[in-house]
């Protein structure tokens, strides 16, 4: 099972050991060429360096997305909360209407 690190939990520590070097075809095996390159490995952490630099940016933009998400949920439930209001008024108006059409009747 080949198993790649990633940036939480690296393969190793040993940043010359990070990213192996691919055998190549134009040499023969047994060749005196180095086990590891460093390049790839330089390469690995300037992209988590850079990530690092944009977790700020990100976690801002997740916060700000669930202040939205709130306060989207907080505007309708007042606009439910008024409807709510609103519809007993109207049936409480309702009720005064046929009541006073009762009368008029019954008079």
């Amino acid at each position: 099972m080949n198993i790649t690190g990633t940036i939480d939990r690296p393969l190793t520590h040993d940043p010359k050991k990070q990213a192996p070097m691919k055998p190549s075809t134009s040499e023969p095996a047994g060749s005196a060429t180095p086990d590891f390159t460093t390049t790839g490995a330089n390469a690995s952490r300037q992209n988590r360096t850079r990530e690092m630099h944009l977790m700020p940016e990100a976690l801002a933009r997740a916060h700000m997305h669930d202040r939205l998400h709130q306060a989207e949920q907080e505007r309708r439930a007042m606009r439910l909360a008024l409807a709510r209001r609103m519809q007993r008024r109207a049936e409480r108006a309702s009720l005064r209407a046929r009541r006073a059409l009762a009368m008029a009747v019954m008079q």
